[in-house]
Parts: structure tokens; sequence; C-alpha cells
């Protein structure tokens, strides 16, 4: 798993690495008494910091069938018998997608290779789908957790030109599609769909009107100029931009007390 060693200093000189950021900015987006189906990595991690602080009541949902689970250290995969530890309910993959399936999902938490400007995520290929140019592990759970959470949060640990494009090489979990009203004329539940972008630079949402991706808060010691150099599509902004607050000390303890060899949120 690739490890982001980048360091930021907020205004009060606290040290913290990129995956820490993106931990503690995906972990303020879930709320208590709400469910997320989570994948491995920060997804994960940001899910159990978020059931530590403020969401001690937060239903965590597996593929491989934890549900509920208390995690005390970040699992290796969703497989891991560490999802299981102290949950409600130790079922199947099927119970898991049925449950998706009936709309019991508040949250999906996902990743991708590419990204566009309607949010539609690509992890199948580069290139013609025939004769790529690479070819990635493809959807797993993902199309499911795209096309059925109530909201789906996407968090890209690099934006830049070839990774935010302005159209996906391969549609492997929906997004908005091709704009307004798509997903539902394709047959997908209304109100559902991508709800928030998470990045190295910045976290994103989508306009109400265009269902088109909208930067609505930049990291601290990034420019505007910067998140623009690293998009291929013209990028909607909203205005007051705001800034992402910094991650806390006491954050950061308990973000390394979850993953103490810092496989995911880095050292």
């Amino acid at each position: 798993m690739e490890k982001i060693e980048v360091k930021h200093m907020s205004s009060k000189n606290k040290e913290y690495t990129t995956g820490e950021l993106l931990a503690v900015a995906a972990a303020k987006l879930l709320e208590d008494k709400k469910s997320v189906f989570v994948g491995t990595g920060l997804p994960m991690i940001a899910s159990m910091l978020a059931q530590r602080t403020h969401a001690p009541n937060l239903l965590i949902i597996f593929e491989a069938g934890g549900m509920g689970p208390q995690i005390p250290v970040l699992p290796i995969s969703v497989g891991d018998s560490r999802t299981f530890w102290k949950a409600v309910a130790a079922s199947s993959m099927h119970d898991s997608m049925s449950i998706s399936q009936a709309g019991y999902v508040d949250y999906g938490f996902l990743g991708g290779a590419q990204i566009d400007m309607y949010g539609n995520l690509n992890t199948t290929v580069i290139g013609d789908h025939d004769n790529p140019k690479v070819r990635f592990p493809g959807s797993g759970g993902a199309n499911d957790v795209g096309s059925l959470s109530q909201k789906t949060i996407i968090i890209m640990r690099r934006q830049e030109p070839r990774t935010f494009v302005k159209k996906v090489d391969f549609i492997t979990t929906p997004g908005y599609l091709t704009g307004p009203g798509a997903r539902e004329k394709a047959g997908l539940p209304a109100d559902t769909g991508p709800y928030r972008v998470i990045t190295q630079l910045g976290i994103y949402d989508f306009d109400e009107e265009t269902k088109r991706m909208r930067l609505i808060s930049i990291h601290p010691g990034v420019t505007l100029e910067e998140v623009k150099k690293n998009c291929g599509f013209e990028l909607l902004v909203k205005e007051p931009l705001e800034t992402t607050p910094v991650p806390t000390k006491e954050e950061i303890k308990i973000l390394h007390e979850l993953d103490p060899t810092g496989m995911s949120i880095g050292k």
C-alpha cells in the first residue's frame, strides 16, 4: 500500500502527514447513529476514528460480513478477523450487499484510479478496455457501494491531471454519469450518488444543479492555482472557499493508536 510521507505545518507549528489530514477530514463527514460501508485503508481508519470520537454509535459494515464491530487496531483487509471484533453480527458478503441493496447504508467509502467531473470512478483500465495500457483490480464491491449507498465519499490520495479527468477511460462505479437525471434514467435509486471527494489538495462536493464536482475547502498550505493545475477539467469553486481544519493533537494520537505501524496514515 502506498504511503504518503508529505508533511504539512499548521499555524501552531504542529506537524501532520497527509494521510492523517485525509483520515481526519473523512472522519468528520460521518455522523453518529448512521451506517457506513467501508473498504481497506483510509476509509477504514477514518470510520474507526469517527467511532472513537464524535460518532460512538456509527455502524461500520464490511464487505466480508463484519457488522458493527469495535475495531481495536487497523485491519489489513475487509476480511481480517479484526473486522468482526465485538461486532453485532459476523455475517456474510451476501448479507452486507443485501443491506446496501435494501437502502440501509447511509455512507459508502470508495477510492479510485481515475475520477471525472461527475464523480464517475475507474478502477478497471487505463486506455482501451481490450488493449489497455494499465489494468487495475476492477470493481470488487465498489459498483454496489457507489450505486446503492445513500451518499458516497471518495478518497483520492493523488490528485493530478491524469487522475482527475474530464471523462474516465472506463466507468467502474457510477457517479452522476453524464449529469442531472442520468443516474435515475439508468435505473439507480433516486437521491443517491457522490457526496464528497477528498484529495491531498482539498475537499469537493457536487453542485446541486449541474452535478459537477465543486471545490469547497482547500487544505492548509495549498493554493487555488495548485488545485486547478492538478485538475483535468474546468473546476467549479464554491465561494467563500473554506480552509480544511488541521488535525488536533488528540486526533493524531488516536490515529496512531489505531494504526501503530503507519500502514495507512504514514509516519
